[in-house]
């Protein structure tokens, strides 16, 4: 997860994807290299056994990538500082997928190109995940033409603005846990099908796990 612009819903997404990797059967891990710690602070709240969250810096991201592969981790997820420097750079080289977190507002637009930069030096797949989106408003099909047309792939789920996000994470929890039949759980499912399948990562095991337990 990487964008220069704060606020744009990377920790919620990295936290959300990771939980439901874990609903799925996967050993999944969370990397947070923010300072805010959001993810971290999230993981110290949560009373399941997984996804573990680790706090770390960008420098030691590859020994970490190493040991999560040494003890049989299925996915890493990667959260990042609001900002395209050198630790965002460290991860996106690390990453097989880069997602973009991005509002559907004017200045999150013009903020992302940094990290579409970033992600071309990397030369990693970055996709936009437009999140936080008010529902049922004309304002998402226009974000996603006009990314669209400055060359910027876009993801086809829309992540909007729902209360279930915000909810879910007080104890450390997911929207797919504190409300496993709504419509911000629904969201998330459908993104991690789509996400696994641009990196291989197969799902819909035997091993799931229930929301909610």
């Amino acid at each position: 997860m990487i964008s220069q612009k704060g606020g744009a819903g990377k920790s919620t997404l990295a936290i959300h994807l990771a939980v439901a990797a874990y609903l799925d059967g996967h050993r999944c891990a969370v990397v947070d290299l923010d300072p805010q710690a959001t993810a971290r602070k999230w993981g110290d709240k949560r009373e399941a056994d997984g996804p573990e969250v680790i706090g770390d810096h960008a420098e030691r991201l590859p020994h970490l990538v190493d040991a999560a592969r040494a003890n049989g981790a299925d996915l890493l997820v990667i959260d990042t500082a609001p900002n395209a420097d050198r630790a965002s750079l460290a991860a996106a080289r690390a990453a097989d997928l880069i997602l973009i977190p991005c509002r559907p507002a004017s200045f999150d637009l013009e903020a992302i190109e940094a990290t579409r930069d970033l992600a071309s030096i990397a030369k990693k797949p970055a996709w936009v995940v437009l999140s936080a989106a008010p529902i049922r408003s004309a304002i998402v099909d226009e974000a996603r033409r006009g990314l669209e047309s400055s060359g910027a792939k876009v993801a086809p789920q829309t992540i909007h603005h729902r209360v279930a996000y915000s909810y879910a994470v007080i104890d450390g929890r997911s929207a797919s846990e504190y409300e496993p039949d709504g419509k911000a759980a629904e969201e998330i499912a459908s993104l991690f099908q789509w996400a696994s399948g641009q990196v291989g990562l197969p799902t819909g095991g035997r091993h799931g796990r229930k929301a909610g337990t």
